[in-house]
This record gives C-alpha cells, sequence and structure tokens, in this order.
C-alpha cells in the first residue's frame, strides 16, 4: 500500500508540475533562466525548460573581437548545460507555438524530428533576425555580425584575402581583394571596421607583397555622423579618430546593391569589393507573428510587468518584446543587452509572483551607459551621463563587459587574451573545418600522382 501511494502520490506530483518553457538563449532567455534557478527552479512542482537552437550562451558584445583575433574563438561562449544546473535545456528548433494549446513544437536530431513541450507559462526571448531590406544582390554577397559563425567567417576571409593577395598571379585583382566594405555606423558596424582594421594592417608585416597603401576601409553610414545613440559629439570624435586610422566613412548615403563584383551607394558610387559586411538593419523573429498576441511592427507587445497584452501567462523581452517606458509614457526601451538582464530580473519576480502568490513589478530601468571601441585601443563611451574619449574609454569599455561575461573560467581566459594580445601580434590561422584526405587499401598499393587544383584547370583550359 505504501509503494502504490508513493507511486500514485508521484504521478499526481507531475500532473500537478507548473511547467515554464523559455525560449531563446540570448541576453534575455539565459538570465530568465539563471534568476529563475535561485527561486522556482527549486521546488519539486516546478519544471522549466530552457529551448535554444545552440548548445551555448554567446556574449556578443565581444563578437568583434573574435572577427579581429583579439580573442580566441571559445571564450566568449558559455556552455548552457554548465550554467544551468536545475532548468533543463532542449537543443533545437522552434518550429511553432500553440498558444490555445499551451504547447510548443520543437525540432531537433539529424532526422529532424520533432516533439511537443507543454506550458503553462511561456517565456519569448528570440531575439531578432538580420534584414536585407530586399536590396538586389545584398543577402547573398554580404556577411552578417550576430553569431560565432559570423565573425570566424569574416576573420577567415581577411585571412584568405591578405594570402591571395601577396601572390604575383593577383596583382589584377588586388583593390577588390584588399576593400572591406562595412555597411552601417551603429555600435556593431564601428566595432567591426575597427577591429577589422587593426587586424588587417597588423598582419602586413608577413605579407611584403602588400602595401598599407594597398589596403581600403569603407564604412557605410546613413546618417551624418556615426554612433547616433551616443550623441554627435563623441560620434564626431568617433569618425576623425578612425578617418585618421585611414578608415574612409561616407555619411549620408545607402547600399543600393551588391553583387560579385562590388556595391552600388544610393548616391552612385560603386565600389569594387569582394567582401561587405552588413550591420544595418533587424526585423524580428517571424515566429512572434504565430503566437496569437498583439504585436507592434513585429515585436510582442507587452505591458509594465513584461507580459503579452491580453495573454495570460506569456511573457517577452528583449529584442522581441516592446516594453514601455513607465518614466516616459509613449515611449519604449531600447533593445540593448543591459536592459534585457534587468529584464530578465523582474520577469522572474514576476513569474514568481504569478504562481506563488504577490503583485507584480513593473519593468523600470534607465540606461547605465553605452560604450563602444574604435580600433588601436581607443573608445567613446557614456556612462551616467559623462562622456569618456580615447584610451580611457577603451578600458572602460573592456572593464566593464569582463565584469558581464558570464563564468569565472571565461573571464580569466579572456583576461589572458587581452594580456598576450599586448606582447605579440595577432594569430593568422584560419578556422577551417574540411576532413582529412583519405586513401583506400587498394588505392594505396598503387602509385598516385597529386595534382593541385589550379595545374587541373589550367590543363583543362588548354585543351578546351
Amino acid at each position: 500500500m505504501g509503494l502504490l501511494r508513493s507511486i500514485f502520490g508521484s504521478a499526481r506530483l507531475s500532473q500537478d508540475k507548473k511547467r515554464i518553457v523559455i525560449l531563446g538563449g540570448g541576453f534575455g532567455g539565459v538570465y530568465t533562466a539563471l534568476e529563475l534557478e535561485k527561486s522556482l527552479a527549486k521546488s519539486p512542482d516546478i519544471e522549466i525548460t530552457l529551448v535554444n537552437s545552440e548548445n551555448f550562451f554567446l556574449f556578443t558584445p565581444m563578437l568583434h573581437e573574435v572577427a579581429a583575433s583579439d580573442l580566441d574563438i571559445t571564450n566568449i561562449v558559455s556552455p548552457i548545460r554548465k550554467l544551468l544546473r536545475r532548468v533543463k535545456f532542449f537543443q533545437g528548433e522552434v518550429i511553432s507555438v500553440d498558444p490555445a494549446e499551451r504547447r510548443v513544437r520543437v525540432c531537433h536530431g539529424g532526422d529532424a524530428h520533432a516533439h511537443d513541450l507543454p506550458f503553462d507559462y511561456l517565456v519569448v526571448a528570440l531575439g531578432s533576425m538580420t534584414n536585407f531590406y530586399n536590396l538586389p544582390g545584398v543577402q547573398e554577397h554580404s556577411m552578417t555580425m550576430k553569431t560565432l559563425g559570423d565573425a570566424i567567417h569574416l576573420r577567415n576571409r581577411a585571412i584568405a584575402a591578405l594570402e591571395e593577395a601577396d601572390t604575383e598571379c593577383a596583382q589584377a585583382i588586388r583593390e577588390p581583394l584588399l576593400t572591406f566594405v562595412v555597411v552601417g555606423g551603429g555600435f556593431s558596424g564601428v566595432e567591426t571596421i575597427g577591429g577589422l582594421h587593426d587586424f588587417v594592417m597588423g598582419s602586413l608585416r608577413y605579407y611584403p607583397n602588400i602595401k598599407p597603401q594597398h589596403v581600403r576601409m569603407v564604412l557605410v553610414h546613413s546618417g551624418d555622423v556615426i554612433l547616433p545613440e551616443l550623441g554627435a559629439e563623441l560620434g564626431a570624435y568617433a569618425q576623425r579618430k578612425l578617418e585618421r586610422q585611414g578608415v574612409q566613412i561616407i555619411t549620408k548615403n545607402k547600399l543600393r546593391s551588391a553583387s560579385a563584383e562590388g556595391v552600388i551607394l544610393t548616391d552612385g558610387t560603386f565600389i569594387r569589393t569582394r567582401h561587405v559586411v552588413w550591420t544595418a538593419g533587424t526585423t524580428p523573429h517571424p515566429l512572434l507573428k504565430t503566437l496569437g498576441v498583439e504585436c507592434d511592427r513585429g515585436r510582442v507587445k507587452v505591458d509594465a510587468s513584461l507580459q503579452a497584452a491580453g495573454v495570460r501567462g506569456v511573457y517577452a523581452l528583449g529584442d522581441c518584446a516592446v516594453i514601455p517606458d513607465v518614466r516616459n509614457p509613449g515611449k519604449f526601451h531600447p533593445p540593448t543587452a543591459q536592459h534585457a538582464i534587468r529584464e530578465a530580473r523582474t520577469l522572474a519576480k514576476n513569474l514568481k509572483a504569478e504562481i506563488r502568490g504577490g503583485k507584480k513589478r513593473e519593468f523600470d530601468f534607465v540606461t547605465i551607459g553605452q560604450l563602444a571601441t574604435i580600433g588601436r585601443r581607443t573608445g567613446v563611451a557614456r556612462v551616467f551621463g559623462l562622456k569618456f574619449s580615447g584610451f580611457l574609454a577603451w578600458f572602460l569599455w573592456r572593464s566593464i563587459y569582463l565584469s558581464k561575461l558570464p563564468r569565472l573560467e571565461k573571464k580569466l581566459r579572456v583576461a589572458l587574451d587581452w594580456t598576450l594580445d599586448l606582447f605579440f601580434s595577432k594569430d593568422l590561422v584560419q578556422f577551417m573545418t574540411p576532413r582529412g584526405q583519405s586513401i583506400d587499401a587498394m588505392s594505396a598499393a598503387k602509385p598516385v600522382t597529386v595534382v593541385p587544383d589550379c595545374a587541373v584547370a589550367a590543363h583543362e583550359m588548354q585543351h578546351a
């Protein structure tokens, strides 16, 4: 009898569990899970699951440092399973959400088979995606800077361009090979062009056939001054500094189209290049439109408690949510990492209040500051209303973001990378993932002549 009571008691407890499903492993999703670990995740009647397409959390503010070879690629990512001990993790793609049935459909595995995850409470933190605005050829001929793969790809492309441009047979195409165009004068674009410029120019000592004048770095911005978020004064300072370093800044202009030969700007300017980095636009995740909640320009409309308007138990935060600013009626909070971290704290407390009973809190936060690096150990910053520029701003950037990086192990690794960077040149190794060449046993018994690909191409052209 005791055993039966134990079995039926466990089954009843499983049925009575409150299930919280968090969609997205960025700042909003992961920090919500971390906050819930401290409270609700300890309770046996609560089950929390985080769903993300990758098994790691990416610290995006340092992404450009991976592209510029300042940091090792694994040091700005943390395995989600190491961050979360009580919250369950499911690696997979979110296919759909059924608010009426309270289910999330996800797929994973080599065969992409589907699972249904039931929920009582849903946290939407799916972030945003790159928007190319249907500009001709831009999606096909440009790189982005949103993922770890993007940063590695840009680094590989830069190194490959240097290797090819250093050869004698590349003289005719050296100009487009060594021209890099970054579109977008916000934080991502400015930090990308600054880091990329430092990396390429610092590597020229190892490429004797490439001169500094052969390299062209171009930043295209639609406004009057870059970094409009920091104000005209700091933006103008950053612009002057980049131009003194040799970066060409084209303002009051946009990208019209891109092709394999180069890009065309809205004023008709044509730039020969093989490397275009697009940082000029994002769009909300398309799945948000299927949630059955009210949206504003594709993002979920929430109240000050971060609950979706008119839908019980559905919350949203970060890039994919429109969050009202209680101090400034009619205005909304910006989609930044520092806001997402604070939103996660408020959301976790409100979830606990809804489940356990209590009064919900309104999200109320004022931006502490904004910082950007612009290359050559120089930065710009506005913190608590005070403006900083030069080395001090660069030092503040590194100090603040190092303190925000999750896990002591990663902090130590990044600090070590930065220290070594003071004494040694940047690494020029491409991170490629092709499998090694192999040969079967029968072929191994016979003599094999290896012909380089370029020799094969020349032979075919001679006999065409």
